[in-house]
């Protein structure tokens, strides 16, 4: 499981969440599914930049300074400013927030859950074709 993982998990939340906000207006309100709905878009964009701030940093040719300062200067304050506004946001209630935010943790769990369930990369080292070669 390398970088593909994040693309395939960002994906998939991304997907989650347009098609849980309508039923969720219908079940939970209109209010509560958009804070679901905008903590989950949230999650989305910090998980983007912690990987786009591990690829830049941690790579072969070294860090790329101006890029890491970049992303660090975006993210950090950025986002997490905005994250602070929606939770004292008096319309979001931060259970609802609490959910969007971490909903794309329930994505890599059953992921990974799914890939160990099914027997998938059980043996990442092994080519399946060099079986019958041998």
């Amino acid at each position: 499981m390398g970088l593909d993982l994040i693309i395939r998990t960002l994906k998939t939340t991304a997907i989650l969440l347009v098609i849980f906000f309508p039923f969720g207006i219908y079940y939970l309100g209109f209010y509560p599914s958009l804070a679901v709905f905008t903590g989950g878009v949230w999650g989305l964009f910090n998980l983007l930049f912690i990987s786009a701030l591990v690829r830049v940093t941690i790579r072969p040719g070294g860090v790329d300074k101006p890029k890491a300062i970049g992303i660090g200067l975006f993210k950090f304050p950025l986002l997490y400013v905005a994250g602070y506004f929606l939770l004292k946001a008096p319309i979001f209630d931060p259970l609802y927030l609490l959910i969007g935010f971490s909903s794309f943790f329930a994505v890599i769990i059953l992921k990974v859950l799914g890939r160990l369930i099914t027997g998938i990369h059980d043996n990442p080292g092994e080519d399946i074709h060099a079986e019958g070669a041998a």
